[in-house]
C-alpha cells in the first residue's frame, strides 16, 4: 500500500507526479556523502589556488573541460598562461604526487591547453605546465609544493 498525501501541504512536493522529475531526484539522493577521493581532491584544489594566488599568480578558472582533457586549474604569471595539475594525497608512502602525472595525462593536458588557446583566439603569450602537490594530514593541508614549468607540451604538440 502507497502512502498519498493531500492537502496541498508541504509533503507533496515529494510526490514526483507533482514536481519536476530532476528536482525529485535530486530530493531522492540529498544528504548521500561525497566521495572520499573527490572531497580530497576539492580541498587540494581549493588549497592550490590559496597558495597560487598568495604568491602572484592571478587566478583565472577551475576545472576546464573538453572532450580531450581537463585543466584543474589555469592561472596567469605575468606574461604567461599557467595550466596546473593539481595532485592531492594523504602520504607519499609510495612515490611523490607528481609522478602520477605520466605521459598520457600529460598529452590529455596538453590538448585541453590548446582547446583553451583556441577558445581564446590563439593569443601570442607564453605558455607552461605547473604541477601542484597537496599533502594531506588527519583531513587538513599539511604541504603545498608548487613545482612551475613541470612538464612541456607532449609531441607532436607545440604552441607560439
Amino acid at each position: 500500500m502507497r502512502a498519498v498525501w493531500y492537502g496541498g501541504g508541504p509533503s507533496d512536493s515529494l510526490i514526483p507526479g507533482q514536481m519536476n522529475f530532476l528536482a525529485w531526484l535530486k530530493a531522492c539522493f540529498a544528504g548521500k556523502a561525497e566521495p572520499e577521493h573527490l572531497r580530497r581532491g576539492k580541498l587540494g584544489e581549493r588549497a592550490a589556488r590559496k597558495y597560487l594566488q598568495r604568491h602572484g599568480l592571478k587566478f583565472l578558472t577551475a576545472n576546464f573541460r573538453t572532450p580531450r582533457g581537463e585543466i584543474d586549474l589555469i592561472c596567469r604569471d605575468s606574461d604567461c598562461l599557467v595550466f596546473i595539475e593539481v595532485k592531492t594525497r594523504s602520504s607519499e608512502g609510495w612515490s611523490r604526487p607528481a609522478a602520477a602525472v605520466d605521459r598520457e595525462r600529460r598529452q590529455r593536458l596538453t590538448r585541453a591547453g590548446l582547446d583553451y588557446l583556441h577558445r581564446l583566439k590563439n593569443p601570442a603569450v607564453k605558455v607552461r605546465f605547473d604541477i601542484v602537490e597537496v599533502l594531506l594530514q588527519d583531513g587538513r593541508v599539511r604541504e603545498v609544493r608548487h613545482l612551475p614549468n613541470a612538464f612541456a607540451m607532449e609531441r607532436p604538440y607545440r604552441y607560439g
